[in-house]
């Protein structure tokens, strides 16, 4: 059991380093290219948008933490606190 844990630590541990260190990956619905051929088209690939590469889910999830902790934590010029529906 405590080998299983530790084996799962260190496979997180290793995704957040490779997200740090490499946030972007290759588009998987293009190839990394950026376009796509239909037929006798040519069109940009709809989800990197011609990018050719994409955000890790890991990295997305790192900027989504960082934001909703920046906006909890640093006072506004008004000097209240945020709350979550301004």
């Amino acid at each position: 059991m405590a080998l299983a844990s530790l084996l799962a630590l260190l496979t997180i541990a290793g995704y957040a380093v490779l997200c740090a260190v490499k946030p972007f990956t290759p588009c998987r619905k293009c190839s990394g290219t950026g376009v796509r051929t239909r037929r006798r088209t040519v069109t940009l690939c709809r989800r990197c948008h011609g990018h050719r590469a994409r955000l890790r889910i890991g990295r997305r999830l790192l900027n989504n933490s960082r934001t909703i902790h920046a906006h909890g934590t640093r006072p506004h010029a008004t000097g209240r606190k945020a709350t979550p529906w301004q």
